[in-house]
């Protein structure tokens, strides 16, 4: 991915790390795109940021996804750049039938819209010079937190996804990226103040500088996320796993 001179789709970027990643891009040199549900918020951040485009979209409706998908590759025929963003993080307790409301939720957010977006744009994707797909997983793919144990599994599954996709698409323009964040300090399961989570502008920081480097690896992981993803070809999954029992 170029770190300039695109039009980038970023799904799910009224707030945290989409929201941050969107401005950081539309600094860069880049035409920014940013969706999501609430029209009041972007309405909001258009506002704050001129230059900065928007639509309504939820991800979690198929025909949505379709239409406005359609309608946004009409405004921007130029559309190189897809980071599929959205996702929702809830605490479950699987000891009664009571999670499932927020299981379905959780797969229907995090794996099929995410799947939903790449099966709208990789056709359009492919006619471009150079293209990419950023999907958005995390540490969590590769030792799950207890405490949320869908959310865990949907990012495992992107991650599988991802690779997948990435080896499908080898014959196309489409280079296919995976950012990997750790806990960063954002609304996501209120860590806003987390000691235990990376502040949000340094995890920019250093993504930032990754998108930057000449070497652009196929997976995005800051320092802080690499015990996580590679605590299982370290020898370290067991007790990394005991630590985020504790949580």
């Amino acid at each position: 991915m170029n770190p300039t001179g695109n039009t980038i789709l970023i799904a799910g970027a009224t707030s945290g790390i989409g929201l941050g990643l969107a401005l950081r891009l539309h600094t860069a040199g880049n035409r920014v795109i940013v969706t999501g549900r609430r029209e009041d918020r972007l309405a909001q951040i258009v506002a704050e940021h001129p230059g900065i485009e928007s639509a309504v979209l939820d991800t979690t409706d198929p025909i949505a996804v379709r239409e406005v998908t359609a309608l946004l590759l009409q405004r921007f025929p130029d559309l190189n750049v897809l980071i599929a963003m959205a996702g929702i993080m809830h605490p479950e307790d699987l000891h009664t039938p009571d999670f499932l409301p927020t299981a379905e939720a959780t797969v229907t957010t995090n794996l099929l819209g995410p799947i939903r977006l790449v099966a709208a744009l990789t056709e359009h994707l492919a006619t471009r010079p150079q293209a990419t797909i950023m999907t958005v997983t995390s540490g969590l793919a590769f030792v799950p937190l207890p405490l949320t144990p869908t959310y865990n599994a949907t990012k495992a599954a992107l991650h599988s996804f991802t690779e997948s996709l990435r080896v499908q698409l080898k014959d196309t323009s489409i280079d296919v990226l995976e950012l990997v964040p750790p806990a960063v300090r954002t609304a996501l399961m209120g860590q806003e103040d987390s000691p235990n989570a990376m502040p949000l502008d340094a995890f920019l920081d250093e993504v930032m500088t990754i998108l930057d480097s000449p070497e652009q690896p196929d997976e995005i992981l800051v320092k802080a996320v690499e015990p996580l993803r590679f605590a299982e070809a370290n020898g370290e999954y067991a007790n990394v796993l005991h630590m985020l029992s504790s949580h």
